[in-house]
């Protein structure tokens, strides 16, 4: 994860801000939460405004799609750029459609994978569990199989795909 893809939050002065200055400073996420409310009380410290206490997210970039609140909690923002830089794409997807709950077990636990498509997870599925040899050992070939129509009858109840991109779909299970 480069620099500029770090997640991060500009974090304002609400003294300042509300004696109509700017003052405030961009942090990135992916640390210890502890670092982040010491940038925070510098950032306060080193305000315009005496006694500046108060302060407010303004504005973040690079946390993949989630939507960060304006009094977010730190800590909760520390777990969730690190669980970012180790998963991914994946867990901003994952995290947008469970929620604030989400941990990194639940994650973990449901994430199958990236694929082309559906059909290509199921025949990667029936590869895995050595369905495909048992039709090759009785001379069915794969070629009478309609993958879209298994895919179909999976993803109806089973598990989840998102599509992200050209020949990219990321499986959940749903269970």
């Amino acid at each position: 994860m480069t620099q500029e893809e770090k997640p991060r939050i500009y974090v304002a002065c609400l003294a300042a801000y509300n004696n109509g200055k700017l003052h405030g400073e961009w942090i990135d996420c992916d640390r210890d939460s502890s670092d982040i409310w010491d940038e925070i009380n510098a950032m306060l410290a080193a305000s315009p405004e005496p006694d500046a206490e108060e302060w407010a997210i303004h504005a973040f970039e690079n946390w993949e799609g989630i939507e960060i609140g304006e009094n977010e909690d730190i800590e909760k923002l520390a777990e969730l750029a690190q669980l970012l830089k180790e998963h991914g794409k994946p867990f901003a997807h994952y995290y947008q459609d469970n929620g604030s709950d989400t941990t990194a077990e639940d994650f973990q636990d449901h994430y199958m994978g990236q694929y082309e498509d559906e059909e290509d997870f199921v025949h990667q599925m029936w590869e895995e569990c050595g369905t495909l040899k048992q039709l090759e050992e009785l001379k069915i070939h794969e070629y009478y199989i309609d993958w879209a129509a298994i895919a179909r009858d999976w993803f109806i109840s089973d598990y989840l795909s998102v599509e992200v991109g050209y020949k990219e779909t990321y499986v959940f299970n749903r269970h």
